[in-house]
């Protein structure tokens, strides 16, 4: 039952509403401590400068290779780059890649040879094989005949046209050779020719 008034004592002062704090005295924050800032502002250096950039490093000049220099496959791949490069320009012309100008050239000196004998001497396996000798055949460069001492086997030919290719194309292997070791002398070219051949045979 709600309380009644003396009509002689004077009226009540009404309620005043709390303020809604919003600022860094929110409610749930301590007294004196504002809220820590969402990302913490870079500070300057003592000198009040940014730190010095990395400077650039310096222009590379001659490195050391000798340790490579010293290898047989570095040296001799660095050769075969230079002779192969001097090889695909020449070659062009023919349209023949490395790996043709070899199955043809063993071709045109081994008629009747067979697929198995070629993967032997180039080191081919025999699915890369199929696929290669594929491609010369669709280009009209060989042809396929009954061995003659074997049935179940089929001799290689150079057909009319490549036979007379690969005269010239040796021709050219033979002179661009000459261009890509010209700093050596015959007798080096052989020696070293000799040298390598011990190494993959």
């Amino acid at each position: 039952m709600p309380r009644r008034q003396d009509p002689g004592a004077p009226p009540a002062a009404p309620l005043e509403r709390q303020p809604t704090e919003t600022g860094p005295m929110a409610k749930g924050a301590s007294p004196g401590r504002p809220r820590a800032q969402a990302a913490r502002q870079p500070q300057p250096s003592s000198t009040g400068h940014n730190p010095p950039k990395r400077p650039r490093q310096a222009a590379l000049g001659a490195i050391d290779a000798s340790y490579l220099e010293g290898l047989i496959g570095y040296n001799a791949r660095r050769a075969a780059l230079t002779v192969i490069a001097l090889f695909l320009e020449r070659m062009k012309p023919y349209g023949l890649r490395p790996v043709d100008f070899s199955t043809l050239s063993l071709i045109a000196h081994n008629p009747g040879v067979t697929a198995r004998q070629l993967c032997h001497a180039l080191g081919i396996l025999p699915p890369n094989m199929v696929g290669l000798i594929s491609g010369l055949e669709q280009r009209a460069l060989i042809e396929r005949r009954p061995h003659p001492h074997d049935r179940r086997a089929q001799g290689l030919h150079l057909s009319p046209q490549a036979a007379v290719m690969m005269q010239d194309a040796e021709r050219t292997a033979a002179e661009l050779e000459q261009d890509a070791a010209q700093r050596l002398s015959p007798a080096e070219q052989k020696t070293l020719m000799r040298l390598l051949q011990k190494i993959y045979h």
